[in-house]
């Protein structure tokens, strides 16, 4: 077994059970691209089982914390069966389920997600790479399915010295699928939808949203950076009497349209713009157009800390438009998915949109990802869906 012994002091963040370990805190040892380690303190104290990536700066990543433990098939299997024990015991309304959130699932770099009956799974660093034939039987297995399609097309594989694969590794037939959300109906396709298909991690926030829209009364929704429309659907199911939603893709959008017409609601009540979000929000101001409920939910505007900034004037501008979009006493869907916008830095950007766009706030709600994406004590990158619901003042 390979060693990689850490500089003294760099080894507190393993001693805190942080899984990953940083370039610059390696003082000596190497290994090929996925291989198992050992990784030591300085003075020799074991401190961790890992993947070892030549090409990262986040260069080993944590399997195990216990020196008894042996990183093999078995080892794996334990792993995705206690993933799935937890999924199990969570209340999700849905067939479309996140089975395995990396990290928090102690198995760093792989996503693994659920829609009916295909297995849709992202492997995205070199130890999931090497263990990938292994694991993807291991899936199959464990949850009774035959198909599993990769989705491993991420930039994240790039920083691991790693080709982008995307297509069946398990099975083959139909990549288009139709899952249940909530009362709802949606579809997706896991060979070109974003990420693995579909963005299961809002799927109680679109709840949230119905629920809001139908409490007070809203009509007039506004929903950004849409995709196939989730919360479009939401809003129509919450009775709101018009709904615009706006992309920059025409698939999506089209997608969208056909969900409204999928869920029986009155095509007459929806509106498709393929247009640039900023620019739509500027435009419905000139032509004076007011919204009772407006979603954000925009891409990642900052993958790091080191784009914080200019994301934070991004992310500033589009809330801005927005408040002065909304009629008093409506309601703000807004969110960041940046792992380098923290949700202190968020509110803080949030709030200065609202004193630009001369307007104030309730705090109705602070919301993450749905429960199938956790984090852990432990390992705090794991948040990174924030999101504010905020009632115009």
């Amino acid at each position: 077994m390979k060693v990689i012994k850490l500089r003294d002091g760099k080894e507190r963040s393993l001693l805190r059970r942080h899984p990953w370990v940083f370039q610059g805190s390696i003082a000596t040892g190497r290994a090929d691209s996925g291989e198992t380690v050992r990784v030591e303190s300085h003075d020799g104290q074991f401190l961790a089982w890992a993947a070892y990536s030549p090409t990262s700066m986040i260069r080993v990543r944590a399997w195990s914390f216990d020196e008894a433990e042996r990183i093999d098939a078995a080892f794996f299997q334990r792993r995705v069966a206690q993933a799935l024990a937890i999924r199990a015991r969570l209340p999700i309304a849905s067939d479309g389920v996140r089975l395995i959130h990396g990290e928090a699932d102690g198995l760093p770099g792989l996503i693994v997600d659920r829609y009916g009956d295909i297995l849709c799974a992202q492997f995205l660093s070199a130890g999931t790479e090497r263990w990938k034939a292994t694991i993807a039987d291991l899936l199959l297995e464990a949850t009774g399915l035959t198909r599993l399609f990769e989705r491993s097309d991420s930039g994240v594989r790039q920083l691991e010295g790693l080709p982008a694969a995307s297509g069946w590794l398990r099975g083959e037939g139909a990549t288009d699928v139709t899952i249940r959300e909530h009362e709802w109906r949606l579809t997706l396709d896991v060979a070109e939808g974003h990420k693995t298909g579909f963005y299961l991690d809002q799927r109680d926030n679109r709840k949230l949203f119905a629920d809001t829209v139908r409490h007070f009364g809203y009509e007039r929704v506004l929903n950004c950076y849409c995709y196939t429309g989730g919360f479009s659907v939401a809003a129509l199911a919450g009775g709101a009497a018009q709904v615009t939603s706006v992309d920059s893709s025409a698939p999506a959008l089209a997608r969208a349209s056909a969900h409204v017409a999928l869920n029986g609601f009155d095509p007459a009540r929806h509106e498709a713009l393929d247009a640039d979000v900023n620019q739509t929000l500027r435009d419905q101001l000139k032509q004076g157009r007011r919204f009772d409920a407006i979603v954000l939910d925009p891409p990642k505007f900052a993958p790091t800390a080191a784009h914080a900034e200019r994301a934070a004037r991004a992310y500033k501008d589009i809330n801005r438009l927005a408040f002065k979009l909304l009629e008093p006493g409506g309601a703000l869907f807004t969110f960041s998915c940046s792992g380098g916008v923290g949700a202190e830095l968020f509110h803080k950007i949030v709030a200065g949109a609202g004193l630009d766009a001369g307007a104030d706030g309730l705090i109705y709600a602070r919301v993450g990802a749905a429960p199938d994406h956790p984090m852990t004590v432990t390992f705090p990158e794991g948040e990174y869906l924030k999101g504010l619901m905020i009632i115009k003042r």
